[in-house]
């Protein structure tokens, strides 16, 4: 019982002891982290997200678009929430804004 006891003492006097300076240093730790991400990961991908929906927006009649899965078109009609990509001379495809994500017209390739 005497070797139980000073254990447990021992064990109770250490816990005590690294707990008294790791208190702050763990939070500082983990709003460093939080603010480390935020400015690497999070405020630049949602900079991206809002100029590419500016660009969704802008699109016009006469753009050279590209769209997700890879199809060149040019834009031959503006809806909504849809666009109508002339792809070949009268073969016109209807896809989605939010599948077109550059433009490849002449004035942005200069």
């Amino acid at each position: 019982m005497n070797l139980i006891t000073f254990l447990q003492a021992a064990g109770t006097a250490a816990g005590s002891a690294t707990q008294q300076g790791s208190g702050w240093s763990m939070w500082i730790m983990l709003i460093l982290i939080i603010v480390v991400m935020w400015f690497f990961m999070i405020r630049p991908q949602r900079k991206q997200q809002k100029e590419l929906q500016k660009f969704r927006e802008g699109l016009q009649k006469g753009d050279k678009v590209v769209t997700i899965g890879g199809i060149y078109g040019t834009v031959a009609e503006v809806k909504d929430k849809t666009l109508v990509l002339e792809v070949d001379s009268n073969v016109k495809i209807k896809v989605d804004k939010n599948s077109v994500v550059k433009d490849f017209s002449e004035t942005q390739q200069q």
